[in-house]
């Protein structure tokens, strides 16, 4: 039976081989740039977009990779790996560099720059059931980091805000996921998620473009909305606002889109998945051409 593989460093290994030295700084400091991709039909969904996101990352850092870019890399990942599921079921990828051994731990002269990508089934059932049962939400009192000290459009992994944000939530409502705000109060993201709102009179509306990650799965979204001649805007969003909305969504790369249905306990609209989360989950299935719905529910439990 074949295994699936992963890459490191410019070579391709077993996955279950894959290791990274306790030294290097993405341990030691958390200086990790990442992207989270995942296939839909054995298809990677804009590849191309997050690669160059992930090259932006990595300008911020100034970390320059000794290898070529790493679509070719992610491509053969897929074609090797993505057979080895039952026929229907599909991959998440996971693509992240660091700068390599942290000098005060590793050996004079030692290590490079570490470049992994590795695959792992889309994990189905942590969230198949949201799709009809909603998500649920709490505003955590741990704040989004500033931009000033980390910029909006850095995707890494210096994420023990989030830990802290939906550990918080959690102990309020063990399904709750933290809504995150800014220091002036105003909504931002969920912990790993992009966030929108709907309202009746002014349609779909995001946190400003500059103060968010530029989610790619947000921009999809925004582009379904468009198709459906449903407006949007990006502006400032308060937490009565959001608390207010008719519906209210997450975005991410595994789920495409989720309907949030409590804020703080409190429903959002009606306080189950509304119409126009509808609309938008089938513009998601039509665009990647899968059931999005349908193919957590049946790999739930894999």
């Amino acid at each position: 039976m074949s295994l699936p593989i992963s890459y490191r460093n410019g070579q391709f290994l077993p996955a279950s081989e894959l290791a990274l030295p306790v030294f290097d700084a993405g341990f030691v400091l958390g200086v990790t740039v990442a992207e989270q991709m995942r296939t839909f039909g054995g298809q990677l969904f804009r590849l191309e977009e997050h690669l160059e996101r992930f090259e932006r990352s990595l300008e911020i850092i100034d970390l320059e990779l000794p290898y070529d870019r790493a679509a070719d890399a992610a491509n053969r990942l897929i074609a090797e790996n993505h057979p080895l599921l039952t026929p229907g079921d599909d991959l998440g990828l996971c693509l992240f560099a660091t700068p390599g051994p942290y000098s005060t731990m590793a050996a004079e002269g030692v290590g490079e720059p570490t470049v992994v990508l590795h695959t792992y089934p889309v994990p189905f059932r942590i969230f198949a059931s949201k799709y009809t049962a909603g998500q649920r939400l709490v505003v955590s009192s741990v704040p989004q980091i500033a931009a000033a000290s980390l910029p909006r459009e850095l995707k890494c992994r210096s994420r023990m805000h989030y830990f802290l944000a939906d550990q918080e939530a959690a102990r309020s409502d063990p399904t709750a996921r933290a809504l995150m705000l800014d220091s002036d109060g105003c909504v931002l993201e969920s912990t790993t998620a992009n966030v929108l709102i709907y309202r009746r009179d002014e349609g779909l509306v995001s946190p400003p473009r500059e103060r968010i990650l530029p989610g790619i799965s947000v921009a999809a979204t925004l582009e379904i909305a468009a198709r459906l001649g449903i407006p949007h805007t990006h502006r400032e969003i308060t937490t009565a606002e959001f608390a207010a909305a008719d519906e209210a969504f997450l975005t991410s790369t595994s789920v495409c889109i989720l309907p949030v249905v409590t804020l703080n306990g409190g429903p959002i609209g009606a306080g189950q998945p509304g119409p126009v989360f509808r609309q938008l989950l089938d513009g998601w299935s039509e665009l990647v051409g899968v059931d999005v719905a349908a193919q957590a529910n049946r790999f739930a439990n894999r």
